[in-house]
């Protein structure tokens, strides 16, 4: 006869993410029962569950805590990347509740609380401890992206990326599944602490065809879910057709999830092995940026210049993988964090750019907005600037930190080719800048005024961008603390 115990339940561990489950599961219910006149305050219920997941976040900072029987770890890292969740959370309700007026579609309970719901997997993939529990992490976080992508159920483009990112997202989980399935034949555990050690006291088992198959599937999922060459080709096409809100959200909240997954699995529970896996990374990261960059030049169309332009972040947030030390991990949060307040403001700028059920996000609309619409177009351009790696925002401090420790660990090669794809970036990003000041509008654009929500939403994230780039040492030595403190 089996025992079955039920694991010890540490609340302190998982108090942030039972606040955005209770806040997300309350909007559902007002939704249902409120009637109308409740439609108008889920956006800010919403607001409000994340506001006490974070307070709740940073009364836990610098404590060690395990729940689950060690499947979820509530440490440094993931404290880090919990932070990043619900801020990027916080910024696209904040955006949501203005968009709602172009879209009135999401002024429903279900947005916000699969919203919700996408953060609650998101930073459960950061704290994860267990390949299991990252992917039930992963598939909460996925299957309420998948729906956000196509909640436009009128919009062609919006079922279009849906269904295009639910059936490449459930190949990806079969092969990310396929590749634990496979280290847990060859190790027998699939804890990532105790994985670490057995391959660590096991030698031998290092280049089991096995483990090393395993691994290459676990390259394909998480690719998938970065955006790295090769497993790009869905980014441009879902981000397109998906809400502007919502491509926000999953630009930088999934890639922010999927990063720190990454890390967690692989420099903890595969650290022996960092000599194998590196020479894969390096090309994929040359590979990622090149692509990104390249391609991004030629897009008309904002919304897939931006795709593109989050598959070359990718690259770079990569090269700091391949580098590996504790300085180049710190990097990775760093980065994440300021692409994060960067790119959602760009896509808010974007949502803000709209009328009832029309947005312009060709580039020939945002033809003189510099003028016509100062605020707007003063976000832009810290956002872009922030990407395109321009002090003093963000991104310059960001890719400072990542090609600097590159050098240091004597990637030479791989940080020249970093800082030449950021100088191939600035054509694409100074020329909307160009467009916005120097170009006479080519159309008549007829947009609503931005709400205070609007205008909070983009305040607070060029605050994040220039804050991190004109005074980065708070940010770096929580990301420095946070990298240390890791299980």
């Amino acid at each position: 006869m089996l025992d079955f115990v039920v694991p010890a339940l540490n609340l302190k561990a998982i108090l942030p993410q039972v606040l955005l489950a209770i806040t997300a599961l309350t909007v559902l219910l007002v939704d249902v029962f409120a009637g109308k006149e409740g439609k108008t305050s889920l956006g800010a219920l919403s607001l409000v569950g994340v506001a006490a997941a974070l307070i709740a976040l940073l009364l836990t900072r610098g404590s060690f805590e395990s729940a689950y029987a060690g499947m979820l770890m509530a440490d440094g890292f993931g404290f880090f990347i919990t932070l990043i969740v619900c801020c990027v959370a916080f910024l696209s309700i904040l955006a949501a509740m203005n968009y709602e007026r172009v879209s009135p579609e999401i002024k429903s309970g279900e947005f916000y609380c699969l919203l919700l719901f996408a953060a609650f997997g998101m930073s459960f993939m950061g704290n994860a401890g267990n390949l299991i529990m990252v992917f039930v992490a992963l598939e909460t976080m996925s299957i309420s992206i998948y729906v956000l992508a196509g909640f436009k159920r009128d919009n062609l483009k919006s079922i279009e990326s849906a269904l295009k990112y639910f059936l490449l997202g459930a190949f990806a989980s079969g092969f990310l599944l396929f590749g634990f399935a496979l280290v847990y034949g060859a190790s027998g555990t699939l804890d990532l602490v105790k994985l670490g050690k057995f391959f660590t006291t096991h030698p031998e088992t290092l280049h089991n065809p096995m483990v090393m198959g395993g691994i290459a599937l676990m390259t394909v999922g998480f690719g998938f879910k970065v955006a790295m060459f090769p497993f790009h080709m869905w980014t441009p096409d879902v981000y397109e057709g998906a809400p502007t809100v919502v491509t926000g959200f999953m630009a930088t909240g999934v890639k922010a999830a999927a990063f720190a997954a990454l890390v967690r699995v692989f420099f903890v529970g595969f650290a022996p092995l960092q000599a194998d896996w590196t020479t894969i990374m390096w090309v994929g990261a040359l590979l990622t940026m090149s692509i990104g960059n390249l391609v991004a030049i030629s897009q008309t169309n904002i919304k897939r210049m931006l795709a593109y332009s989050s598959i070359a972040h990718a690259g770079y947030i990569l090269v700091a993988f391949v580098v590996g030390s504790e300085l180049a991990r710190s990097g990775i949060l760093f980065y994440l964090l300021g692409y994060a307040f960067a790119n959602i403001g760009a896509f808010a700028v974007i949502s803000a750019m709209g009328s009832r059920d029309q947005e312009y996000t060709e580039l020939v609309d945002f033809s003189g907005i510099g003028f016509k619409f100062p605020f707007l177009g003063l976000m832009m351009t810290i956002f872009l600037f922030s990407m395109a790696g321009i002090p003093p925002a963000a991104g310059f401090m960001g890719k400072f930190f990542i090609f600097s420790e590159a050098i240091k660990s004597g990637y030479i090669w791989l940080a020249i080719f970093g800082v030449i794809n950021s100088v191939i970036s600035l054509y694409y990003y100074l020329g909307i800048i160009v467009r916005m000041y120097f170009r006479e509008p080519e159309r008549e654009i007829e947009i609503i005024a931005p709400a205070g929500t609007m205008i909070a939403a983009l305040s607070l994230a060029a605050f994040g961008v220039l804050q991190m780039g004109m005074f980065p040492s708070y940010i770096w030595n929580l990301a420095r603390e946070s990298v240390k403190m890791i299980m």
